[in-house]
């Protein structure tokens, strides 16, 4: 099968081709899962932070990708509620161990087995992947996989984030950084909290229009002042300085979301910044994502066709992927990136 292959850490800026086309043996479906011919796989901000080290593969080479959308071309055996022709998704979440106390309790993105799609094992930027089947998700009719694509990722832990912020219908929120996740968070709240006012923070000003276009009710620059306090946010970027200045906008009791797997070390001097009476104090909150579960994802998936909610995506060939990934560094963001895998 065609691939696009990590073989090695890298700086982008130093490297911008990181990603080398290879051919490798199709892969064999083991007992429990399914292989699957990818057509689509989206392209997400974690894949850098997988080549530039911050949340390494666990051994090279390594297929990226953990947006993938495909048709099951076979079942390995003990699979009995999937069968070959059926579409599905990969996610984030590969697999986890399904006994620890995480796991039993519904919160299986928090199991110290978690294994990740394209980082613990192969992923989408391949014509063929192999998944758990029970860690893989039916793709809902209305959606070409391009669309459903970045549904897996982007939309899923967006739909995390938005609960764990705990808005209600009527409260203020707003969404630092505008890229594929937080494109998709605004489209959710527009549906489900329509008496919500949004409140977009973007570094371009191609992406606050393109808020705006979106129905946000107000978009400036990611250290602006809204024109109000607001009862949350969620932070989507790669970078300390929006986070402080996510908290200096907080109203008393508000909660920051912070949507990222890492954070670049670049600008972490700008954490001296935070001063505890304008960040922290009158009982401000902050909470992390880690991840996603099975749960969010198929539960997005039900409510995104729904809806509908479908992203704007760019699709490039597998062969640009690292056109892609430059793309996605630079900002150079609208909507989502997806992967045509022919």
């Amino acid at each position: 099968m065609k691939a696009m292959l990590l073989h090695r850490i890298t700086r982008l800026a130093d490297n911008p081709q990181p990603l080398v086309a290879a051919e490798l043996p199709d892969p064999v479906p083991n007992e429990g899962e399914l292989l699957v011919k990818v057509s689509a796989c989206g392209v997400c901000h974690t894949e850098l932070d997988e080549i530039e080290g911050r949340t390494p593969p666990a051994f090279f080479p390594m297929v990226l990708g953990h947006q993938a959308v495909g048709r099951v071309v076979a079942c390995g055996n003990g699979v009995t509620d999937m069968a070959a022709g059926e579409r599905v998704g990969m996610a984030w979440i590969f697999s986890a161990c399904g006994a620890c106390s995480h796991c039993l309790a519904g919160n299986e993105n928090l199991c110290g087995r978690f294994r990740a799609t394209g980082r613990d094992a192969h992923g989408g930027y391949a014509e063929f992947a192999v998944i758990p089947a029970d860690f893989a998700h039916r793709i809902p009719e209305g959606f070409t996989d391009a669309e459903a694509a970045p549904l897996l990722c982007a939309g899923a832990v967006g739909f995390r984030s938005l609960r764990l912020s705990g808005i209600r219908d009527g409260d203020t929120l707003g969404l630092t950084g505008f890229g594929a996740s937080a494109h998709l968070v605004l489209k959710m709240v527009r549906h489900r909290f329509p008496r919500t006012r949004v409140f977009v923070f973007a570094r371009s000003a191609e992406e606050q229009a393109f808020a705006r276009e979106l129905g946000a009710f107000w978009a400036g620059d990611t250290e602006a002042f809204p024109p109000e306090p607001l009862g949350a946010v969620i932070d989507t970027t790669p970078a300390w300085r929006p986070v402080v200045a996510a908290l200096g906008v907080l109203k008393s009791g508000g909660r920051l979301v912070i949507n990222a797997i890492r954070k670049e070390p670049a600008d972490q001097a700008d954490l001296l910044k935070l001063d505890f009476a304008a960040h922290l104090w009158r009982e401000k909150e902050v909470k992390s994502v880690a991840n996603v579960t099975r749960r969010d994802v198929r539960e997005f998936l039900e409510l995104a066709a729904a809806i509908p909610i479908k992203p704007d995506v760019q699709v490039y060939a597998m062969t640009e992927a690292n056109r892609a990934l430059v793309d996605l560094k630079e900002t150079r963001i609208r909507g989502a990136k997806v992967l045509a895998i022919e």
